[in-house]
């Protein structure tokens, strides 16, 4: 019992993750690019992230302080949490369609999509996935997990803030109406 402990959570990334690599091929072209600067960042901070996750020995000894006793309704809360937010990216990927980049970009023929998931939130890729590491840190009850989450939360702002901008220039009033009516990241609140 105790291995499901140790590998529920990266077999759950990796196929997560191994889902996206798939998808990512079938895109439709790219019209305009984002500064490879900002992708360099973005690849920093997950690369930060993932030390964070798997090592023990870094020498900051708060960032292995609990938060909440670790055990099994943690662990399952947390499982469940991210299983939940990660099948909503995932439902938000397959909406998007041909749209979707890993980057910041305007797609040939590009779509305002308001539908499905695009309804509840503007971006629930970034939903789904806050969602999933909220999960993991839930589930490791420790400090590390949280700053995770922030780490994320702050580049997928940064990241967001682009995209609405460029997406107000390639859709003017239509997506200032969507921006009024729709949250970016959390239903009915922001």
């Amino acid at each position: 019992m105790i291995w499901i402990y140790r590998l529920f959570f990266p077999a759950v990334w990796i196929a997560f993750l191994a889902y996206w690599r798939i998808k990512a091929s079938n895109t439709k072209k790219t019209q305009r690019l984002e500064s490879a600067s900002s992708g360099i960042l973005r690849l920093l901070i997950i690369l930060i992230a993932i030390i964070l996750l798997t090592t023990n020995w870094i020498p900051l000894p708060w960032l292995y302080r609990p938060v909440w006793r670790a055990g099994f309704w943690p662990f399952w809360l947390g499982a469940a949490v991210t299983v939940g937010g990660l099948l909503f990216a995932v439902w938000a990927r397959e909406h998007l369609g041909r749209n979707w980049s890993s980057q910041v970009t305007i797609k040939q023929d590009h779509e305002l999509i308001t539908t499905g998931p695009y309804a509840v939130v503007r971006h629930p890729i970034y939903t789904g996935i806050l969602t999933g590491f909220l999960g993991l840190a839930i589930a490791l009850s420790d400090v590390r997990g949280f700053v995770v989450f922030i780490l994320f939360f702050v580049m997928f702002w940064a990241k967001l803030s682009k995209e609405e901008q460029w997406m107000r220039s390639q859709f003017g009033e239509t997506y200032a109406k969507y921006v009024h009516r729709t949250a970016a990241l959390v239903p009915y609140l922001f």
